[in-house]
Parts: structure tokens; sequence; C-alpha cells
């Protein structure tokens, strides 16, 4: 797996129509975050930063709360 992998990923979450819209933002900005040219571990350890915001949103459905950790141990092994 790798980034790509966790943009895909992301993007089937946004495709959700019960994502807030708040949570639909941050995992927007996720992706940009994940697109920069930044050094690979750098962009990695904002992206996760940004989910770990994200999953603790008291609005999100259970099975979108999984869905990012999906993501989230997708990037812990990039």
């Amino acid at each position: 797996m790798n980034i790509k992998n966790a943009i895909e990923l992301i993007q089937e979450i946004l495709e959700d129509g019960s994502v807030p819209k708040n949570v639909r933002a941050k995992l927007e900005k996720t992706i940009g975050v994940l697109n920069q040219k930044e050094e690979h571990k750098i962009k990695v350890s904002r992206a996760l930063h940004e989910l770990e915001e994200i999953s603790s949103d008291t609005n999100m459905q259970a099975d979108t709360r999984t869905q990012l950790f999906n993501v989230v141990s997708v990037l812990e092994v990039v």
C-alpha cells in the first residue's frame, strides 16, 4: 500500500453522503497534504495528525470512523 491507496480510500469516504460537511472539509485538506511535494515522512505525519483530529468528531457515524482507521493503518505502513 502507498499514499495513492490512502487517497483513494479517503475519496471513497468523501463519496458517502452521510459524512458531515466539516469532516468532508478536513478530509479534502488531508488529501491536499498527501499531494504536496514535501518529504514523504512529513506529509504522512501531517496527514495522520489530521485524521486523528477527524476521528474524534462526535458527529461522525461509526462506520465512517472505521473507514478512517483503515486509512490510518495504510498510512502507518507507508
